[in-house]
């Protein structure tokens, strides 16, 4: 047995693709980190640091594949769910209407909406594993500069935005049907 379904495994490749290029990519740039990585960026660059460890060095990939896991379980489950148009023979049965409005609370309403939800799920981890990219090229340079370049915010900023847009404009069709 699967621990996915299809459709799931076939949206969450580009999210194992991008999870093994970051590992393949920190793997190879590890050997060359200087003894002191950056622990936190802020708004005028690196201003904390951090003795260089396969945990600080790969936190990023961790927490990425942590992401890919609960988003992909958050996907396989949405498509669990039964939705909303499939309840409405349930509602004839007695004390059906109690138990109803419970059980309609975060339901797709749809099929098709639950494949919608929970491919925008997986696009979005896709995102965030684009914005983590853009952190790991700073994270991995072979030098201990503080200075940050002007892009990385907008970098990683723009994927998270459009992938959370995405995800929330496939839950508001949702409600509105």
């Amino acid at each position: 047995m699967a621990l996915f379904s299809s459709s799931v495994r076939l949206w969450l490749l580009p999210n194992a693709v991008l999870l093994v290029a970051l590992s393949v990519w920190g793997a190879l740039r590890y050997p060359h980190l200087p003894g002191r990585i950056p622990k936190h960026i802020g708004v005028d660059g690196v201003d904390a640091w951090t003795d260089r460890s396969i945990g600080s060095a790969f936190v990023l990939v961790f927490v990425y594949a942590g992401m890919t896991v609960l988003m992909a379980g958050c996907a396989e489950l949405t498509l669990w769910l039964t939705p909303r148009d499939e309840l409405s023979n349930a509602a004839a049965a007695p004390f059906a209407g109690a138990r109803a409005a419970s059980s309609l609370l975060n339901r797709p309403g749809s099929r098709a909406s639950a494949r919608r939800i929970a491919r925008a799920l997986l696009l979005l981890d896709t995102c965030i594993g684009i914005s983590f990219l853009a952190g790991c090229a700073v994270l991995w340079r072979s030098t201990p500069d503080p200075n940050v370049p002007g892009w990385l915010l907008v970098a990683m900023l723009l994927p998270l935005l459009v992938g959370t847009a995405v995800t929330v404009a496939a839950a508001v069709s949702d409600r509105k049907r």
